[in-house]
């Protein structure tokens, strides 16, 4: 008998740790490898955020604080809410995790019985699934093509609705694609969620600010005020205000739901950093005036990656609406050959051959459940982008 729970047996490690993990193996053993499979900005953490977080330690806010954070960050959760997305909520209805994984994954180990299922549009984060496998659910993918933009169809979503349905994941601008959903895109949606008041909706907006061109950012809740109390409203400092390490989701939805989410991290790591909860109360109190200053930085980058690898014969790579992602398609190079002998049989066996062959690391697109693609993360140097597409350009012209 094992030792080991079987709860295990039906999740998988995640595949974007696994390619940085193997990326910096080689890396020690001296490849020149050039990291595009990261979802983490590479600007630093703005000063006036940094400073907060060290007035907090001199002031001693170093103490164990409410399992799920301290007031001024729920207050300030509150405004940005109502500032940002005309949402109104109370501080009651708010919870703090400990970065915007463990805020979803506390709503699904409170929520979700054997047998109850999430609808995922895919391609998707890789971490949804197994949070919801690791609750006991069943993760229920809705295939997003190509052809519209990787993104879901009301028609889609109302077929994959049974009464088993428990909540519909929802994440704009998305991971891996960056695809993000207008308004009326999502109005599609929400109406029929509406015709079905036993699904809840788990929205993941921590890209909501990296948007660009004429792209307008919208969150179920405020497109359609009727959902309101069944939607959890999830988001997070890490992408937008380059605080990945500093560990802070927060979520937003009926009291009820708020506290079963208590409850659960009260039991497991109780509260997020304190000095961590007040540089996001800075964070989202602060100046926003980087936002805007990142986002043009980010666009140049997507514009170029885009351009040099639409140039590549057997590639397609549409132009996202947000985050820091692009998800080409690779279609036209399945079955060819590197001069090495390895037959491109999929994504994986891509990506692999594209680390070993060139020190460019990428995300293979069967790890989001969309295949053949595979994921850039843009969120690096212009330099370091310009290179991995030039070494990717010439490792797909060598295929024969």
């Amino acid at each position: 008998m094992s030792f080991l729970s079987k709860t295990l047996d039906r999740v998988k490690p995640s595949p974007t740790i696994a390619v940085t993990t193997l990326a910096g193996e080689l890396k020690a053993k001296g490849m020149d490898v050039i990291g595009l499979g990261a979802g983490e900005p590479d600007f630093d953490t703005p000063q006036n955020i940094k400073d907060a977080a060290v007035a907090a330690i001199a002031a001693g806010k170093t103490k164990y604080t409410a399992p799920d954070g301290i007031p001024e960050l729920k207050q300030a959760i509150c405004d940005k809410l109502k500032r940002d997305n005309g949402l109104e909520y109370t501080p009651a209805q708010i919870s703090v995790g400990t970065g915007g994984k463990q805020t979803l994954y506390n709503a699904f180990m409170a929520t979700l019985n054997e047998g109850d299922e999430v609808i995922i549009p895919a391609p998707y984060w890789v971490s949804y699934p197994d949070m919801v496998l690791l609750g006991g659910g069943t993760p229920v993918a809705v295939e997003a093509t190509l052809e519209n933009n990787f993104k879901i169809t009301a028609e889609q979503l109302e077929a994959a609705i049974t009464p088993k349905t428990k909540w519909f994941i929802f994440n704009s601008p998305s991971n891996p694609t960056g695809a993000g959903y207008s308004a009326d895109e999502l109005k599609k949606l929400t109406d029929v969620l509406l015709k079905h008041p036993h699904v809840w909706i788990m929205t993941d907006d921590m890209y909501e600010h990296l948007a660009y061109d004429d792209f307008k950012f919208a969150t179920p809740a405020e497109v359609e005020p009727k959902l309101y109390d069944r939607t959890l409203t999830c988001n997070g400092v890490s992408k937008a205000y380059a605080m990945t390490g500093w560990r802070i989701g927060y979520a937003a939805g009926p009291e009820n739901v708020i506290k079963a989410m208590r409850k659960v991290q009260s039991q497991s790591t109780s509260n997020p950093c304190s000095i961590s909860q007040w540089a996001a109360v800075e964070a989202l109190n602060g100046t926003q005036h980087f936002l805007p200053e990142h986002n043009v930085v980010f666009k140049r980058r997507r514009d170029m990656v885009v351009d040099m690898l639409n140039a590549i014969d057997g590639v397609t790579c549409p132009t996202p609406e947000g985050a820091f992602y692009v998800y080409p398609n690779i279609a036209g190079l399945i079955g060819k050959t590197t001069p090495k002998g390895t037959v491109i049989e999929n994504d994986e066996a891509f990506s692999t051959a594209l680390l070993e062959d060139t020190g460019v690391a990428v995300v293979f697109g069967a790890a989001f459940g969309l295949s053949p693609n595979f994921r850039v993360s843009y969120a690096t140097s212009d330099d370091n982008l310009k290179e991995a597409c030039t070494r990717i350009q010439t490792f797909c012209a060598a295929l024969s």
